[in-house]
């Protein structure tokens, strides 16, 4: 089943998210929404607390991204050849690597990109839908996938990263998502 989107502006995306265990109810069927939602919405990556949960739970696909991308592109990111899973309960272990910028957007910020830096590297723990322990590394646009995902659980916004002036000049684009003024074409819950 297809989920609504979380806009930009409800507070379920500034809340820390919560481990949970295997038996989080509806867990399985949760799982299997949030992999049709993002697909749906064209996404390559989606949260938990952007579908209104506020638990430790992500899901990305960045195989995809690599399969559509053309020859030249796939040179630019050679240690990079995607990856696709869920992660629970996922805790950043270590960031390594020179900053680098890349445009991205979020689903719950329809509508606005920006360039954002972050680490090349990141070394995550998580468990995956067996509740197996996992401990891996991973760079380039995957990573960065992941770090976005990442701070959807931490209660964070890829806009966080800008700088305040940028964040202010944005202001009223914030404003009129919130209160539902954007065209998407994929299901979006607004604000109050």
């Amino acid at each position: 089943m297809v989920l609504p989107i979380v806009a930009y502006g409800d507070p379920v995306l500034r809340k820390i998210a919560e481990d949970i265990g295997p038996d989080y109810p509806g867990l399985e069927k949760l799982i299997a929404d949030m992999w049709e939602t993002m697909y749906n919405s064209s996404g390559v990556g989606l949260a938990a607390p952007q579908v209104n949960r506020p638990i430790r739970l992500f899901v990305v696909d960045t195989l995809q991204m690599f399969e559509n991308m053309d020859e030249e592109d796939k040179a630019d990111y050679p240690d990079d050849p995607g990856f696709k899973e869920t992660f629970i309960n996922a805790h950043i272990v270590e960031l390594e690597g020179e900053k680098w910028a890349y445009n991205e957007g979020c689903l719950s910020i329809p509508k606005i990109r920006e360039d954002v830096s972050r680490p090349e590297k990141v070394t995550i723990e998580y468990q995956d839908v067996l509740f197996a322990k996992h401990r891996s590394s991973f760079n380039g646009l995957t990573a960065r996938v992941i770090l976005h995902e990442y701070d959807h659980i931490d209660g964070k916004l890829f806009i966080d990263h800008l700088s305040p002036l940028k964040r202010k000049l944005m202001k009223g684009k914030l404003t009129d998502i919130s209160k539902g003024k954007v065209a998407v074409d994929y299901k979006m819950s607004f604000p109050g």
